[in-house]
């Protein structure tokens, strides 16, 4: 059923009863070719979609109707310039179905309000809007004159001087917007795929860094605000100290190894029990002391309380 309906509308559904004597489709069912447009064709009336030429205050409620919207138009020929017809153009405005009128001026290549609206009143000027300023009309007359025209020659090389800054930008423009389409969709394709091929590589190192989600480049306010945050822990700062009691201690003999370093008691109690051993065993080696004489002393505690046991020695 559908598709009948779609024959039928598209004018491709020939009925039974229909025969090539009887003409066409539309002589057949008694109707116009552009239908609803021409029911007053009689009157010299076609319904058009006419298009606002320019920017209007609607009369009827004083609201401006804009530049390209577009109306169901009655198109009627009123008149004649020479050989030039003149048409008429009435249509409704939307807000307010006030009835607006306009015809064309052939003379000027103009369209004049007749009726029901009211032009809008648009000036700019022409050096803050950089662009040419064109001549008045009534010099438009004068530059069919040779004569004119040899009076104002210099005044015209001159304005051309001027002006030619102007001009060569404005030819770059145009030359850049009618270039060649190829060569456009070249350059904006590959720079595309280098997009596509730095997204990629993105992705894959925040992949091998276990990151789910692409990072963005570094820049130099990243770096800057990196450095300002301290990762610290008790383990570094234990392994600092440690690090701090090494370099403070001595690398020579024995009897200076009781230095004023900031050692803690700790370590200078490791330090003194290293140093006993080292002489008790060179004292054996050398034969002044006997392993029999030894004797393991413990000593009171300490005001430390953590001296420990150490070894000392008699000599023969």
């Amino acid at each position: 059923m559908s598709s009948l309906a779609a024959a039928r509308a598209d004018n491709f559904y020939y009925p039974p009863e229909w025969s090539p004597k009887k003409g066409g489709l539309n002589k057949f069912n008694g109707q116009h070719a552009l239908r609803e447009r021409a029911r007053k064709l009689d009157q010299g009336i076609l319904i058009i979609r006419f298009e606002m030429p320019f920017n209007i205050w609607c009369g009827g409620c004083n609201s401006m109707i804009a530049k390209g919207v577009r109306f169901n138009a009655e198109k009627k020929q009123v008149g004649n310039y020479y050989s030039t017809k003149i048409w008429s153009f009435s249509m409704k405005a939307a807000c307010c179905k006030n009835l607006i009128v306009i015809q064309t001026d052939p003379k000027n290549c103009e369209y004049l309000i007749i009726s029901g609206a009211q032009r809008k009143t648009e000036d700019y000027d022409a050096e803050d809007a950089e662009t040419l300023a064109l001549p008045a009309d009534e010099e438009k007359g004068k530059l069919s004159d040779p004569f004119y025209r040899l009076e104002h020659q210099e005044v015209d090389l001159q304005k051309k001087k001027e002006a030619e800054p102007l001009l060569v930008r404005l030819q770059k423009v145009s030359d850049r917007r009618h270039s060649d389409d190829y060569s456009l969709n070249r350059s904006l394709r590959a720079r595309l795929r280098g997009q596509k091929r730095k997204i990629a590589e993105e992705e894959q190192i925040s992949r091998k860094k276990g990151l789910g989600i692409r990072m963005l480049p570094e820049s130099i306010d990243d770096i800057q605000r990196a450095a300002l945050v301290n990762f610290s822990s008790k383990c570094d700062r234990n392994s600092k100290d440690k690090r701090a009691a090494i370099k403070a201690s001595s690398i020579f003999s024995s009897s200076l190894a009781y230095t004023s370093s900031p050692m803690d008691k700790r370590s200078k109690l490791e330090l003194k029990r290293r140093k006993i051993k080292a002489t008790s065993a060179s004292a054996l080696l050398a034969g002044q002391i006997k392993p029999s004489s030894w004797v393991t002393h413990n000593p009171s505690t300490s005001s430390s309380g953590r001296i420990g046991k150490y070894i000392s020695f008699r000599k023969k």
